[in-house]
């Protein structure tokens, strides 16, 4: 998240023409690791569908809540949450709130996919750290014309702390109550997937997109996620 931000500490622009292909790249990359790192191995080792679903169910409706009761802003979407929060909060800080959202369920993700296993949590870990640096750059970027160049870079550098903060929080109580670990996978992953469709999906297939640029991107962070949990 950091990495992805540094682009606007030393440029001018606060504009990228591609940034809806990296995210499109993110969206590939979520959508894998949600299902190969953490639900099909939730229920391999839980031999429970059910209670794999119900994680995936609580996953969805606690990201859900967050994202119904927290105000935040997205890059092109605009902004969400209860109406007293646009008046509160500075634009800077409501796209933030939205990266800090997404980052969530992804610092989980890590945590979790870890207590599983540690090669299937670095792969996990590698993917979403790439998949992160265009949303550091979609924080950053219109971050930095409402409160400038610096101050979108310790913005998105905060944002990017709450993925780190839940990946040693997910590693610590999965891997202390492993009884729960198949529940906690598939919390993370229907955490992910609500992120996916619900947020990712429909920003960067808006209407005056290159779907074929956008559907490229999607598919190599697809495959990308697909090779690295495979190869590790």
């Amino acid at each position: 998240t950091s990495l992805g931000a540094l682009p606007v500490a030393f440029s001018r622009s606060t504009t990228w023409r591609h940034l809806d292909v990296a995210l499109a790249f993110s969206a590939g990359v979520m959508l894998v690791s949600s299902f190969t790192s953490l639900i099909l191995p939730a229920i391999e080792i839980s031999k429970s569908f059910l209670i794999v679903s119900l994680g995936i169910l609580a996953g969805v409706v606690a990201i859900r809540l967050i994202d119904r009761f927290v105000p935040h802003e997205h890059l092109y979407a605009g902004y969400e949450g209860p109406a007293i929060g646009k008046k509160l909060l500075k634009k800077v800080w409501l796209l933030a709130l939205a990266v800090i959202i997404h980052n969530l369920p992804e610092g989980l993700a890590i945590g979790v996919s870890t207590a599983y296993s540690i090669p299937v949590g670095i792969a996990t870990g590698i993917a979403i750290s790439i998949q992160d640096v265009p949303e550091g750059l979609a924080v950053a970027l219109p971050a930095s014309a409402t409160g400038g160049a610096r101050k979108a870079t310790v913005i998105a550098v905060l944002s990017g702390l709450s993925e780190t903060l839940m990946a040693v929080l997910g590693a610590v109580l999965f891997t202390t109550f492993s009884i729960l670990l198949p529940i906690g996978m598939g919390f993370a992953g229907g955490a992910m997937l609500y992120v996916t469709v619900k947020e990712l999906v429909p920003e960067i297939y808006r209407e005056e997109h290159s779907e074929l640029k956008v559907t490229a991107g999607f598919i190599t962070g697809f495959l990308l996620m697909l090779f690295l949990d495979s190869a590790l």
